[in-house]
């Protein structure tokens, strides 16, 4: 992660670029001195000349570059030669720019509405993420077009997107994979088809590779003596990604229902053995996905969307923003706060950042101490890390510290911090490497971030350039801090890395502890060897942690709104102290995920204990918060050290004492299934028309653990002119599995409109805390006419713009018509091809892979015909969406490009025949990832109505 990729979301630094960035002189000189630099070029002299050029640059900002963040606003300098030539060697910016000469970058306006959005467009600008709620556009722009953004009189401020880290744990010598997208496609489809080829194993309920969590966590044996499965709990995950979904589901490790949030699966596919995890011990449970990777933004509002949209009672997930505050609840805390209000359960990887207790911690926070020591002719204080009677304003760095993400927090606000912090990376030479020194007076976040060079014998040093003295968290993901190899400083560390979302109230903050074979590198050099876990034994009291778990506890100065909690108190005796994490659970675990076997890392922990989590709710319906926080730490393993400890929270746990100490039981639930209508009164044909009766065979499925009795099923209709006798009927009991039918007869009175479907609401109750469940089923009526009307898109091409989540859309009017009894889609062309150039064919994009289409009827309902697949293939050409197609569009390829024939679309276009189709119905394409261009030509609507009664 570079450090342009990393910066703070409301950063508006330059204003003040390097004043205060004394305490690097002061640095640079000893540092030069003591490696006995000497001459012109000496370490001081560079450092000095740095500082003079940054000072200059700084006296000379416009008001639009003081909207930048600091290190935008030196990459523009810097390309627009505004910079003397070998000014600033040591000072590279880590802004990230394409080939193309574009940015990613956060666009902070006072309103974010269609008025931004089109002139964001017009210079040049492509729209990642809007959000209207946070006042936020992700973008991805020409670096050249910034100063013009920042200028505008609604946008406050401009900054590099913000980074993250998963708790995924991998080899720190490993370079990350690159993968082109068309690479990435041929590789997914590949495992598509072999995991198709595949036998399924002997537990087809878990699929072809199990977690060994399931057996070190006692799920296994904890379901098949309560009988409990995950039934009536839906468990969603956010991550990365879910590239390998269906090759998953191809052999059985995922069901083939995961809840995907349209548009929202991602790229990479932690979140695929994420979901492989929870499945492995909660096998009915149901699961959904939303990727957490977009932005801090679409994360938050992806944790709402999927307890509030989706339903999940569960949700977990394994990331950690860098731009989360320590001190206060920021989007994505307050969003796990919204959804464990309304009764949902959060789930959280505590982290990888190490622990004091292991000596493997690269965290410090305390109270701010001048050092007493004077940063030469510059402002500001140095801040002292010896808690003795010592000076020491370095804090230095293990050798495998390089190239970690930095952060700095003091204990102000988020959007008000007048109290101005600078950080400070200093090198083997004495040099400043790198530096964040953006402005807080007032309206700001008390953030900054920087990311550390290579090389050994690194420190960090942090000064105040003005304000109160304030409490710090200087935290390196991943890193150390060790004492110095030349023996010159010491080494200083605190507990309490974790943070964020992880750390609110409600939220489950999970360790991790091995379930099998012991992680297979050192963190760092010389480190004494990783633990190993018990498999295919359970955990015990005698388990050990991960060493690079992370510790708590976490102190909050402020509510999510800014109050503070002790109003002028922001030291190290005020605030409220949460105790963090919470639990451990099993990483090291197999999946059947292509570099996720074995899968490490506090990512793979929080999975196992939602799911033993999800066992929980599965016996006991309708738990709250509260009483499952109890169950699970009070049936806790305690580990080393005894008691609570901030590594390992309460302990490990395990199902088998929590289904006990819970009273599990095996839960019925009963839904209604597809009826069978049958007419059994007029004209003597198959179809249900105004005047006559039908015979509705109405199915009860009981797809719980437990036997449902006293089922009784109470069925309306939407509409007085169908009557449904009876109106209640008793079902008797049902066993776990079975599904019963009884008769219901559906009357429609002689002036029921024609071809008008019949929504029935079905409850259904029975003994058990799921009862009652309702469903809405329709049943058709009218006799299909043979005669089917066409409605032919007539405008000019709509470009689909790239890689952006607003889309294109082309409509097509409908009059004349009514309810109809058929609907199919096509999407047209006079000649078929997969040539790049093609005006011909009905939609031409030149990575079909990246495209959402959708179909909006006129009363609002819509329906996804297809998302993300087709790989690499060009282009869609007299392609038919039709419900009663063999193979789904879901199953395409780029084998099949260009794409024709007929396919299942992703949703029913039945669920679009409800109301008339008389209107503007709206087809509606997005395009979800970089690189590739295409427009909408042509389509059409093939509407089919009824005959007269």
């Amino acid at each position: 992660m570079s450090v342009g990729a990393a910066l703070r979301i409301r950063g508006r630094g330059l204003r003040r670029l390097l004043t205060g960035v004394a305490a690097g002189v002061l640095v640079v000189g000893a540092g030069a001195q003591a490696a006995g630099a000497k001459g012109p070029d000496d370490a001081t002299a560079r450092t000095y000349a740095q500082i003079a050029a940054l000072q200059q640059m700084k006296k000379s900002l416009t008001g639009a570059e003081r909207k930048l963040d600091s290190k935008l606003a030196v990459e523009l300098r810097e390309r627009g030669g505004k910079v003397a030539s070998g000014a600033l060697p040591e000072l590279a910016t880590g802004v990230v720019v394409s080939k193309a000469g574009t940015t990613e970058v956060e666009v902070h306006a006072t309103k974010v509405g269609d008025d931004l959005i089109g002139r964001l467009r017009k210079v040049g600008a492509g729209i990642r993420y809007p959000s209207a709620a946070t006042g936020t556009v992700l973008v991805e722009a020409p670096l050249s077009a910034l100063t013009t953004i920042a200028g505008w009189s609604d946008v406050t401020a401009v900054n590099a997107k913000h980074g993250l880290i998963s708790g995924r744990e991998t080899d720190p010598r490993s370079k990350p994979a690159t993968e082109s997208k068309e690479a990435k496609a041929a590789r997914v489809e590949g495992a598509v088809r072999a995991a198709a080829s595949k036998i399924t194993a002997a537990a087809p309920s878990q699929g072809a590779v199990v977690s060994e969590g399931d057996r070190t966590h006692a799920a296994d044996t904890a379901r098949t003596r309560y009988k409990v499965t995950g039934t009536g709990v839906k468990i969603c995950a956010l991550s990365d990604g879910v590239d390998s979904l269906e090759a998953s589901q191809a052999t059985g490790d995922l069901p083939a229902d995961v809840d995907v949030l349209t548009g929202q699966e991602g790229d990479g596919d932690e979140g695929t053995a994420m979901l492989e995890i929870l499945h492995d011990l909660v096998p009915n449970a149901k699961l959904g996905f939303a990727t957490a990777f977009t932005s801090e933004v679409s994360f938050a509002e992806n944790i709402r969307a999927l307890r509030f949209t989706a339903g999940c009672d569960i949700v977990v997930d394994d990331v950690v923003y860098y731009h989360e505050s320590p001190f206060q609840d920021g989007l994505p805390a307050q969003a796990v706060n919204a959804v464990v209000a309304d009764g949902a359960f959060y789930f959280s990887s505590a982290g990888n950042e190490g622990n004091t207790l292991d000596g493997t911690s690269g965290n410090w926070e305390g109270d701010f101490v001048d050092s007493g020591r004077g940063v030469g002719k510059f402002a500001g204080a140095a801040h002292d890390f010896d808690p003795g009677t010592g000076v020491q304003i370095f804090d230095p760095l293990s050798p495998g510290s390089a190239g970690r993400v930095t952060t700095l927090w003091w204990a102000d606000a988020l959007g008000g911090s007048a109290n101005d912090y600078d950080l400070y990376l200093i090198n083997a030479a004495g040099n400043v490497s790198d530096f964040s020194q953006d402005t807080q007076d007032g309206d700001d976040d008390p953030f900054e971030i920087l990311a550390t060079g290579s090389g050994s014998n690194q420190k960090l040093a942090v000064v105040k350039y003005s304000g109160a003295d304030r409490y710090l968290q200087l935290s390196v993901f991943r890193g150390r801090f060790t004492d110095s190899t030349d023996g010159t400083l010491k080494a200083f560390s605190t507990p309490g890395v974790t943070r964020g979302h992880s750390a609110a109230v409600g939220a489950f903050s999970v360790a991790a502890a091995p379930a099998s074979g012991a992680l297979p590198f050192d963190l760092e050099s010389g480190d004494p060897p990783n633990p190993a876990g018990p498999y295919p034994n359970v955990f015990t009291k005698q388990s050990t942690p991960e060493r690079f778990t992370s510790d708590g506890p976490r102190r909050i100065f402020f509510g999510a709104d800014g109050t503070p909690v002790t109003p002028g108190n922001f030291s190290s005796t005020g605030g409220v102290v949460r105790n963090k994490p919470d639990i451990t659970a099993a990483d090291g675990v197999l999946t059947s995920v292509p570099g996720f076997a074995p899968f490490f890392g506090t990512s793979a922990a929080a999975p196992h204990a939602a799911a033993i989590a999800a066992l929980a709710l599965s016996g006991n319906p309708g738990m709250s918060n509260a009483e499952i926080r109890a169950a699970l730490t009070g049936t806790a393993l305690d580990l080393a050290p005894s008691g609570y400890d901030n590594r390992t929270g309460t302990g490990v746990v395990r199902a088998d004492r929590l289904l006990r100490d819970t009273g599990a039981t095996p839960q019925p639930l009963v839904r209604a299934g597809n009826p069978a209508v049958t007419p059994v009164t007029g004209d003597g044909d198959a179809y249900l028309e105004p005047g006559e009766n039908a015979s509705v065979a109405l199915p009860a499925v009981n797809e719980g653990d437990g036997t449902a009795t006293g089922v009784s099923v109470v069925v309306n209709s939407d509409d007085a002119r169908a009557t449904v006798t009876p109106h209640a009927s008793s079902y008797g009991n049902i066993a776990a599995g079975v599904s019963k039918s009884k008769n219901f007869t559906l009357k429609l009175a002689a002036g029921y409109p024609l071809g008008r479907p019949v929504t029935l609401a079905v409850k259904i109750s029975f003994a058990g805390v799921l009862s009652p469940t309702t469903t809405t089923l329709v049943v058709p009526t009218g006799q299909p006419s043979a005669t089917v009307r066409d409605f032919a898109y007539s405008g000019s091409p709509v470009t689909v713009p790239d890689n952006d989540p607003t889309g294109a859309s082309a409509t097509v009017a409908v009059s004349g018509v009514g309810y109809v009894s058929g609907l199919t889609f096509s999407i047209d062309g006079t000649a078929c091809s997969t040539d790049t150039a093609s005006t011909t064919v009905g939609l031409d994009h030149t990575f079909v892979g990246d495209l959402i289409g959708t179909l909006t009827a006129p009363d609002g309902r819509t329906a996804t015909l297809f998302a993300r697949t087709g790989g690499g293939g060009n282009n869609l050409c007299q392609v038919v969406f039709d419900d009663a197609a063999t193979a789904s569009f879901a199953s395409a390829t780029s084998s099949n490009a260009p794409f024709t024939g007929t396919w299942r679309p992703d949703d029913p276009l039945a669920s679009l025949r409800v109301s008339p189709a008389d209107g503007t119905w709206t087809f509606h394409v997005v395009d979800r990832a970089g690189s590739d261009l295409g427009s909408i030509r042509a389509f059409s609507l093939h509407l089919t109505g009824f005959e007269p009664a």
